[in-house]
């Protein structure tokens, strides 16, 4: 005998990979299909579609086998050239590892130092922009929600200040963390390009990545010369015409992929947004009545709240029953 066997599943507690509903699981336990065959393309139409309204697009959406790392390099292999300038901002640990990507590839970043404490500053956005009158600066990369820390950028500010300053840059949006978490709009918002990943928000493992790309992407992307083969949104934009891929895709996870789409329009995608903030909210009031520091709200928002005295006693009633 041994002391060492726990019932039940693994439970992580953990920025992400997060936690995979078991509708998720069992369908990616389906027998592999011939990713050739003719019954393949209604998978692809039917996850693409039901896609759109999760980013809040009508642009295209490439889906490729990689994680969110690979998102990234996609992203700036198919709009930049080696030796383009990109303006990057530190707000945590995943801007600093798109930014080391991005110089990887050859790119010249014009890097913003920050305090990992803080989102993107719209008006430094803007000041940045304003200097560049040559219009060197060829995209914008940030971050809308930094996993290492919580803190999120105001996408929508962000893109006011590129107006502002009525500069051409592409805006570049991370939002592996915060797609179908909380609200995105890559439309409404003037996004170029968003990169996401499936280990999070979409409620799958690891293992595919997701670029939706604007008009003005995708009409830049034909002219680029970065080399590269496997990230083309070309090739991709080609097959999934047809309903599939250029290269064989991860199966198993798209029908994960397929069954979690399903969950989010279930429950509808706005209702899941305003579930996640409800219980941030929730959470925020509780770190408050604790006396401790929020970075993660601005306390003018809520010091004279009925709604916070009510979440503070039904939160603080909780904890002491505990």
């Amino acid at each position: 005998m041994t002391d060492n066997y726990k019932p039940g599943r693994h439970f992580l507690q953990i920025p992400g990979p997060t936690n995979v509903p078991e509708s998720v699981i069992r369908a990616m336990s389906q027998p592999v299909v011939d990713h050739r065959g003719p019954a393949f393309p209604k998978l692809t139409n039917g996850i693409i579609e039901k896609l759109k309204p999760v980013f809040k697009t009508n642009s295209a959406i490439f889906i490729y086998p990689s994680s969110g790392t690979g998102g990234w390099e996609c992203a700036l292999l198919n709009v930049l050239s080696p030796g383009d300038k990109v303006l990057a901002f530190e707000t945590g640990h995943f801007a600093t590892l798109w930014r080391k990507v991005a110089e990887n590839l050859g790119l010249n970043v014009l890097w913003m130092p920050g305090d990992w404490r803080h989102g993107i500053d719209p008006s430094l956005v803007e000041e940045k922009l304003r200097e560049d009158g040559k219009h060197e600066i060829k995209a914008i990369l940030a971050v809308h929600n930094e996993t290492s820390t919580g803190v999120t950028s105001q996408i929508p500010k962000l893109r006011e200040a590129i107006d502002s300053a009525k500069h051409p840059a592409l805006f570049m949006v991370d939002t592996v963390s915060s797609l179908a978490c909380s609200e995105f709009k890559h439309d409404e918002w003037g996004v170029d390009v968003t990169v996401t990943a499936s280990q999070k928000g979409l409620m799958l493992p690891p293992g595919l990545s997701f670029n939706a790309a604007s008009e003005k992407a995708l009409k830049i992307s034909k002219s680029t010369k970065a080399q590269h083969s496997y990230w083309r949104w070309d090739a991709m934009l080609e097959d999934n015409a047809r309903g599939y891929f250029p290269y064989t895709p991860g199966t198993n996870l798209l029908y994960g992929l397929d069954e979690a789409l399903n969950l989010l329009h279930a429950e509808g995608i706005d209702n899941v947004i305003a579930r996640h903030a409800r219980l941030a909210e929730a959470t925020r009031i509780a770190v408050s009545a604790w006396g401790l520091e929020n970075l993660c709200l601005n306390p003018a928002e809520y010091s004279n709240s009925l709604t916070q005295l009510w979440y503070q006693k039904v939160l603080m009633r909780m904890l002491c029953e505990r």
